[in-house]
């Protein structure tokens, strides 16, 4: 283990250290190839250069962000490719950025459709028996886009 080290070598236990991923989500992103595929000791344990670990964290950050794994892999090939042009990447980003703000509208409408149901509940039966309930009989319609709490504007 400590030739591997002084070689540059990392096992897959000392890279999800010092990158926070766990082994698991290494082994992962070795399979889809976000990461070349590993050296192997005699033993059949894997070992990585230190390179990797500049990869893998560009991978961990991508995944916090949420970008998926075909949009990291992209980013990734960006990383190391001196002949692309950096507005690939703010394309990526862009593209990216515009799903999040969509979806961060639907759930604003998701919340204020709930916040109404909630209200209703409180203003017309709140303590009754459940059946009677209006947010139940609200998500019992046909039609869930056009869902309106009863007795609301």
């Amino acid at each position: 283990m400590k030739n591997l080290q002084a070689a540059g070598q990392l096992s897959i236990g000392a890279l999800a250290g010092r990158t926070g991923l766990n082994v698991s989500a290494i082994r992962y992103y070795e399979e889809v190839g976000l990461i070349p595929a590993a050296a192997r000791r005699p033993s059949g344990h894997r070992v990585y250069g230190p390179e990797v670990q500049d990869v893998l964290t560009l991978v961990r950050h991508c995944r916090d962000f949420g970008f998926s794994i075909d949009e990291t892999r992209a980013l990734v090939s960006l990383s190391s490719n001196e002949s692309r042009d950096c507005v690939e990447t703010r394309e990526i980003a862009q593209t990216h950025l515009t799903a999040i703000r969509n979806k961060l509208t639907e759930l604003q409408k998701l919340e204020r459709n709930l916040t109404k149901f909630v209200q209703a509940c409180t203003d017309q039966c709140v303590g009754g028996p459940a059946p009677k309930c209006t947010i139940l009989k609200d998500l019992s319609q046909e039609n869930p886009e056009l869902l309106k709490p009863t007795g609301c504007c």
